[in-house]
């Protein structure tokens, strides 16, 4: 806790009280203790297995929700195929007659 000074005698009440040199060079030292240092690797190593296992897990499920798509899109284009009423064109003449709206409507098999 700091002394209660009164006021100065010059008056200037905003100047603050001057502190010692000893006081003011406080500086922290270069390097770190060795074990300090191995517990923040560790830490940092925990923490990167961490988000990876996150990033992993996001991938997976993401795959699997690509795979129920895909199979649920074949499922779906079989059961339009299978639905479907075909007509075979027999003859070859027809072809020749039909206009190319029609031509483009038909899907070989």
């Amino acid at each position: 806790m700091k002394k209660v000074k009164g006021k100065p005698k010059s008056g200037r009440v905003w100047k603050s009280e001057k502190k010692r040199k000893s006081d003011m060079i406080n500086v922290k030292s270069l390097h770190s203790s060795w074990m300090k240092k191995q517990e923040l690797r560790a830490k940092q190593e925990s923490i990167k297995s961490f988000e990876r296992e996150l990033k992993d897990a996001a991938k997976r499920t993401k795959e699997e929700k690509r795979k129920q798509l895909e199979e649920r899109q074949k499922r779906r284009e079989e059961n339009a195929r299978k639905a479907e009423v075909v007509q075979e064109i027999k003859s070859t003449t027809k072809l020749k007659r039909l206009k190319k709206k029609q031509l483009r409507l038909i899907q070989k098999r």
